[in-house]
């Protein structure tokens, strides 16, 4: 976290780290904000109440304890050896005291396992046998069966313990939301002309060198509906189609990308316009996935854009130059946008109207051509003053 914080300014980290910055409160009385379905973070704001059947976690006792907090899981650790040592313990201990072990006085006697005289004694035996320590005083002897037949079966036991808990650490410490700290979105998505139609655009990166494999993103807008029966749904997931920068469902993910929704006629966005922004409960979900290059464990980010965080008539400004031979990106412009000129009405009234094209046509807006007037009413001022 410290060196994604020494690469890109606060202002433009956009989903990994905490946004709410607080800001004096304004003395009028602001709309009631709507819960999130995902986190800026990628976290679903989710809670799963009233499960009766708590059984289910225990039949996968392995991804239970990868889900566990460290402490717990530290916890389980830690008592995990401590009762097998004591449970063995007081095993060899039962073994001594049945057969004499604790009491034999003479010379020729022997016994099950040498030197243990206690419970004390048979706990640190205990100990030596599952950790493989011999420190030379204590071993079975070849006088009690059921003694070599409780070593074999806390060796084995032990190896067991061993592999379930050496492989949740490890599973827990190279978890691949790990991975997803590095893969960064924009803070903002912005909705303007691209290519002659209208468009909701977000830009993704990744601070690392390592690559991601197969990566690809999908995104989904999160609403209330309602059916023609009458019923409703809160939450309806309607997935919308990505028009990928590569033009495949695989994105080459080396340096930021800007991944574009085209807004047509199976959008859900067809029928919002800029001043449906301001009342709209809406969320548009956004999932980039792909494989690890290093570890080769399959990582997803995610965030997600309400209504206030998507911004009309805006574009993000180029974040690529090449200097020296080679392509630097400047991750301070990462979240930076700039106004451009866009039609405020909805996608469908541009359909009605002629697309895009028309609507230049009719109402003058040109990009290229404000700058031309532009110069030709400076130039033409520069003539009219010079003498």
């Amino acid at each position: 976290m410290l060196s994604r914080k020494g690469l890109i300014p606060e202002d433009y980290v956009l989903t990994r780290l905490a946004e709410d910055v607080l800001q004096p409160q304004p003395k009028f009385k602001t709309k009631a904000r709507k819960a999130r379905f995902v986190a800026k973070n990628g976290a679903c704001n989710v809670a799963h109440t009233n499960i009766r059947e708590q059984g289910r976690f225990l039949q996968d006792v392995f991804t239970t304890l990868v889900d566990l907090r460290w402490i717990h899981t530290l916890v389980i650790f830690t008592m995990s050896f401590l009762c097998s040592w004591l449970l063995f313990g007081m095993v060899w201990w039962l073994v001594a005291f049945a057969h004499g072990d604790l009491d034999q006085k003479g010379g020729d006697f022997v016994p099950c396992v040498t030197d243990i005289h206690s419970f004390s004694s048979a706990f640190l035996f205990s100990i030596e046998v599952q950790v493989t320590i011999g420190f030379g005083g204590r071993m079975v002897t070849e006088e009690c069966l059921s003694a070599i037949i409780i070593l074999i079966v806390q060796n084995i036991v032990g190896l067991v313990i061993n592999a379930i808990m050496l492989g949740c650490i490890f599973m827990k410490t190279a978890q691949a939301n790990r991975r997803a700290e590095t893969l960064i979105f924009s803070k903002h998505a912005v909705v303007s002309v691209r290519s002659d139609r209208l468009c909701l655009m977000v830009r993704i990166g990744d601070l690392r060198k390592s690559m991601i494999i197969s990566a690809t993103v999908r995104m989904q807008v999160v609403r209330r509906t309602s059916t023609p029966e009458g019923e409703v749904v809160p939450l309806d997931q309607i997935d919308i189609h990505m028009d990928n920068p590569v033009g495949t469902n695989g994105i080459f993910l080396v340096s930021p990308l800007v991944i574009c929704h085209v807004i047509d006629k199976t959008s859900p966005l067809y029928d919002l316009c800029a001043g449906d922004l301001l009342h709209e409960e809406l969320e548009v979900i956004v999932v980039l996935e792909g494989v690890v290059e290093t570890t080769g464990i399959t990582t997803q980010a995610r965030t997600s854009y309400v209504s206030e965080e998507i911004l009309w008539g805006q574009r993000f400004v180029p974040t690529v130059s090449e200097e020296d031979g080679m392509y630097a990106v400047d991750y301070s412009k990462f979240g930076n946008t700039v106004k451009v000129p866009t039609p405020c009405c909805s996608a469908r009234k541009l359909d009605e109207l002629g697309g895009i094209a028309q609507f230049k046509l009719t109402n003058g807006m040109s990009t290229r051509g404000s700058v031309r007037r532009r110069r030709g009413a400076t130039l033409r001022r520069s003539r009219l003053e010079s003498p």
